[in-house]
């Protein structure tokens, strides 16, 4: 009787939870997928993403998988394409299972068919950002182990800049183009247009097992340059099953518009495409005046999203906001006052914001109605993914320990450092030729004497309802537009420049955008002046867009280390900063003097980011 009442009310909370029926789903959903991962891991051979893909061909060959600017591609087509493309690689490069080549392309259906014709070889694709350039280029393709490169022929130039250490290094490189008159760069095109289209051996990847490698996908590291997270073929499963956790069924019509070459375009968009048996709308990158438009004509029904991209919805001028087949949006990083907003203009669609790292062992999806959080607590999640939020000191950067030397949980409704802890089941692989990196991830003694917990770099807090809310990221990166920005990577670029000395670099906060915008605290050398045209040509020449520092600090008073913190408290704002400002102008391609005028039409956006 007395055990009776003390469960009372335990079952009275549960019983008038809002939320209780769509956890239950949740949880219903997530033992059903863990069991098909379990099954598709014991059998011989593995049963992987592609052959799920060729299942999918018998069943529906005639059904359209993707669309792209006017044209459609069905299942059988594209597997037939992938065969011209496996056939012309093995013979022209000589490519066997186990090789990893490197894909340099944006957006396209080629980047489907020449994926899943490497995955027929038993080669692992490594997706490079086609906006990275020179060093980071260089740095990005050597760090997978990669002998091959396979490029766009819009990026001809980018390759040709790193061409002479591409042939030190007895790389080969393939453009997708017809011709190509510079030596040492071979066009391909012509080669999978002549092979033939039938259907390759399975034992060409008789020996690829779960843990075998299937992508390598770049992320902005803690320092330096981006990292290769490895991405096993069970990772890709589980990225995959995101589409059938949010609701995604084989009627669906799924719109990519953000890069493959990141995860949310790549293993949640087209690999969970390819799980659900649906078709793709793909576009070459987002538009937000076209986006309506798309899926209005396409009949899409389930969208991607990134914090910016719903806002630029939302800043679109108002039109038929209800007329459209979404349902679902599968996304991260939107604030909430914009949530609200997307749901009033656009209707009732339901948003699963997640929060996940591409080499992280610990994730969250919101799968209930709540807005403003990345998911919610539950018995069965925290079981088989164990995790934790522990105190963290902003001002040194690292975790809050006790007399012991063991880490302090953060109690309830306090942001804290989220850290899963590395099993068997949910293990950390690390980063590809970079061990340095993949120990600097790992926290040794975080609740007992000997354990090892995944440091995500994030701090998150959990509510009294258990909802789980993203609060910051701390350490040396910081996102803007969408992309990891690596702190130390762009100071080495900037003090490249003749004229400084050290660079400091961090990402503050602008009214109305979300993530932070990159800003450096600069030390010029003695004797000479801060040039704005030789720095804006050198972060230009080294660093994509998104990653060049739009605000500059000349630090004329105190000593140069002056704690980040209070540099990115105190921003760049020019009545309350006493050391010069610069402002990046891409149309005077210089930095100019950041003046109350340049200040104020960023608050209010006449000038845009």
């Amino acid at each position: 009787m007395l055990s009776g009442l003390a469960v009372l009310p335990f079952l009275l909370k549960t019983l008038f939870d809002p939320y209780f029926g769509q956890e239950c789903s949740y949880i219903f959903k997530a033992i059903k997928l863990g069991i098909r991962l379990q099954k598709y891991k014991k059998k011989n051979p593995f049963y992987s993403i592609l052959d799920c893909f060729l299942d999918t061909v018998k069943k529906q060959p005639n059904k359209t998988f993707l669309h792209f600017e006017g044209t459609s591609h069905s299942y059988i087509e594209v597997d037939k394409q992938s065969n011209k493309v496996a056939r012309a690689l093995k013979t022209h490069a000589n490519l066997k299972e186990g090789d990893t080549v490197a894909l340099f392309m944006g957006n396209e259906p080629s980047y489907a068919w020449i994926w899943l014709g490497l995955a027929k070889l038993g080669c692992a694709t490594a997706l490079l950002n086609f906006n990275i350039r020179s060093k980071s280029l260089l740095h990005c393709f050597s760090c997978c182990g990669a002998k091959v490169i396979i490029a766009a022929a819009e990026l001809k130039e980018a390759v040709e800049e790193v061409l002479p250490t591409l042939k030190q290094q007895g790389i080969s490189v393939y453009l997708l183009s017809e011709e190509c008159g510079v030596e040492g760069i071979n066009p391909l095109s012509e080669h999978i247009t002549q092979a033939s289209d039938t259907p390759l051996s399975a034992d060409l990847r008789a020996n690829i097992t779960s843990k075998s490698p299937a992508l390598y996908i770049y992320t902005s590291g803690t320092t330096g340059l981006p990292k290769a997270a490895l991405v096993t073929q069970e990772r890709v499963w589980t990225a995959s099953f995101i589409q059938a956790v949010s609701g995604v069924t084989s009627e669906d019509v799924f719109y990519i518009n953000l890069p493959l070459y990141h995860s949310a375009g790549f293993l949640i968009g087209l690999t969970g495409a390819i799980e659900r048996g649906i078709t793709v709308v793909l576009r070459r990158k987002f538009s937000a005046s076209q986006f309506w438009e798309d899926c209005r004509k396409h009949n899409v029904t389930v969208m991607q999203y990134i914090g910016e991209t719903m806002r630029y919805l939302c800043n679109t001028p108002m039109d038929i906001e209800k007329d459209h087949k979404v349902r679902i949006a599968i996304g991260n990083g939107v604030r909430s006052d914009i949530w609200t907003e997307f749901l009033n203009r656009f209707g009732d669609i339901a948003v699963r914001e997640l929060y996940a790292a591409t080499e992280g062992n610990i994730g969250f999806i919101n799968y209930t109605s709540k807005i403003g959080v990345v998911g919610r607590v539950n018995f069965l999640h925290r079981r088989m993914f164990p995790y934790t939020l522990i105190k963290f000191d902003i001002e040194k950067e690292e975790p809050l320990r006790n007399s012991k030397g063991l880490c302090i949980q953060a109690t309830k409704g306090e942001a804290g450092l989220l850290v899963g802890k590395i099993t068997r089941r949910s293990p950390f692989v690390g980063y590809a030729g970079n061990d340095q990196q993949t120990e600097k991830k790992r926290l040794r003694d975080v609740l007992q004497k000997g354990d090892l917990y995944f440091n995500t770099g994030d701090l998150l807090r959990i509510d009294e309802q258990n909802f789980v809310q993203f609060q910051d990221r701390v350490g040396d990166t910081f996102r803007w537009k969408g992309e990891n920005v690596a702190t130390t990577e762009v100071a080495d670029i900037l003090t490249m420049v003749d004229s400084i000395e050290e660079a400091n670099v961090y990402g503050v906060k602008v009214e109305g955008h979300e993530g932070r915008i990159g800003m450096a605290a600069v030390k010029v050398e003695e004797g000479k002046e801060f040039d704005g045209a030789s720095t804006f040509s050198q972060v230009a020449s080294y660093l994509p867009a998104y990653a060049r520092p739009r605000f500059i600090r000349i630090q004329m008073t105190g000593t140069f280390k002056m704690k980040k913190v209070t540099l990115v408290e105190e921003g760049f704002n020019p009545a309350a900063v006493q050391d010069p400002l610069y402002f990046l102008d891409p149309a005077k391609k210089t930095y100019v003097p950041l003046t109350e005028e340049i200040y104020s039409s960023i608050n209010t956006r006449e000038i845009k980011l």
